[in-house]
């Protein structure tokens, strides 16, 4: 599938956003009453970066990027 380069790079921040959404609602999750919010920012950060790698990852398999 030949893709344009701007096509490309919607897809990626597509994805980008996608992950951000998924980042947000486990840190909400993950976070705890009367508990600091650090770890739950944390957490949210390490789901995003998978969501983003696994989103990037099929991606490249289905050979769209």
């Amino acid at each position: 599938m030949k893709l344009s380069l701007g096509v490309k790079a919607l897809i990626v921040i597509i994805c980008a956003l996608v992950s951000v959404v998924v980042g947000i609602v486990a840190g909400l999750i993950s976070h705890k009453p009367n508990t600091p919010k650090g770890p739950a920012v944390l957490y949210g950060g390490g789901v995003f970066g998978g969501a983003l790698t696994l989103c990037l990852v099929a991606l490249t398999s289905l050979s769209v990027l």
